[in-house]
């Protein structure tokens, strides 16, 4: 493992490296966020998880949910759900939000990428047609 790789798998995920991926991320998606409002959304989502890497879909409001579904989009957090079957027999689902913290160095330490030059594997699809098939037949 090179020492890159070792940086996006190791060491904490701080309310700064949140701010920063957050703040990036957002820059991708063309749409603009203040290093405090990305810091405030960093310290808040973390407060849910303090020292685990996942927190329970169940004690969170409305409004927070909101912010995680942003992050999610990002792909700065992740969502699993577990089933149990009750002592009576019903089943239970538990849904969990799980931090992805190779995504959120990633975003963190790739702040000099604009979003033209990000290339998703989607359009890679487009490299191998031959070029005929872009001209335009009427």
């Amino acid at each position: 493992m090179t020492l890159v790789e070792q940086s996006f798998t190791v060491g904490p995920i701080t309310v700064d490296l949140m701010a920063k991926a957050i703040s990036n991320g957002m820059s991708r998606r063309s749409k603009r966020m203040s290093e405090q409002e990305a810091y405030d959304i960093a310290f808040h989502v973390l407060n849910f998880f303090g020292y685990s890497r996942y927190v329970i879909d169940n004690m969170l409001e409305p409004e927070d949910r909101d912010a995680f579904y942003m992050l999610e989009d990002l792909g700065i957090l992740d969502t699993e759900r577990e089933e149990t079957t009750l002592f009576d027999g019903r089943e239970w689902r538990i849904h969990y939000w799980l931090i992805r913290p190779e995504n959120v160095r990633r975003l963190a330490y790739n702040n000099d990428i604009k979003t033209e030059d990000v290339v998703s594997s989607e359009s890679l699809i487009y490299d191998g047609l031959p070029d005929d098939v872009w001209k335009m037949k009427l």
